[in-house]
């Protein structure tokens, strides 16, 4: 969006207005992250504007606004984020969703994540409620970087706490739940984030419905381990396809 008129804020209010041209790679990222926030709603794993998606760029991360219903976003409206600043100065005419401290905490402190999705899909938030990690009920949880899927202690939404939480539950790990709240998942592209968070909302689905009918016999970590050598070449590939081979 060349010559796009940019605001900065700093906090509630702009202290100056400057002109940003966008290069092709953030026009491209803008409008992937509104047809991904469509998508979440479009699958079932989102409802309302309660989920949101950072993607990086540069320095910076780019990231859905807060409190916009996804059928009325623009790429115009995705909010860049300076990801060195803890205080989240911010590009845009609207403010960043709410959850931006975690966001920024993991694209800042994990180098190879380029991408974040977090939504409150039934299943995930149902485990959630209940404080319950996900175990190696089924050898997916591989997909997600161990013999578990850990759940994050409870902080108020949108607080340094959560982020906190949050970064504690994701070590060594590309998901986590978020006690009483949701889920996170991340990836090296935003399509991996994306199949990472449907994947895990089917684990979580799969493993409830187990526990209907006395419970998963749990995977060894020698059979999770040996998964994981296997995943180099399973899951979502560079161009985008589906593997399971």
């Amino acid at each position: 969006m060349p010559g796009a008129r940019k605001m900065r804020f700093t906090g509630d209010a702009p202290s100056c207005c400057e002109l940003r041209v966008m290069d092709d790679t953030e026009t491209t990222l803008r409008e992937d992250i509104v047809a991904q926030c469509r998508a979440l709603n479009a699958s079932g794993l989102n409802q309302g504007t309660s989920g949101n998606i950072s993607v990086r760029h540069g320095e910076r991360m780019l990231i859905s606004p807060s409190a916009i219903p996804y059928d009325r976003m623009t790429p115009q409206m995705i909010v860049s984020v300076a990801l060195r600043d803890a205080d989240g100065a911010y590009d845009g005419p609207l403010k960043p969703s709410t959850e931006w401290r975690f966001h920024r905490r993991i694209l800042l402190e994990r180098p190879g994540t380029a991408a974040v999705v977090h939504a409150h899909p039934a299943h995930c938030t149902a485990l959630a409620m209940a404080r319950r990690d996900i175990p190696a009920c089924h050898y997916m949880i591989a997909a997600f970087g161990g013999n578990s899927v850990r759940c994050a202690g409870y902080a108020p939404y949108g607080t340094d706490a959560l982020a906190e939480l949050a970064m504690q539950a994701m070590a060594g790990r590309t998901a986590c739940l978020l006690a009483n709240h949701g889920m996170i998942a991340v990836g090296e592209t935003l399509a991996k984030a994306m199949w990472r968070a449907v994947e895990l909302e089917a684990l979580a689905r799969h493993y409830i419905l187990s526990l209907a009918v006395g419970g998963p016999v749990l995977l060894s970590d020698e059979q999770i381990a040996e998964t994981l050598e296997g995943f180099g070449h399973y899951g979502l590939q560079e161009d985008g396809t589906p593997s399971r081979s």
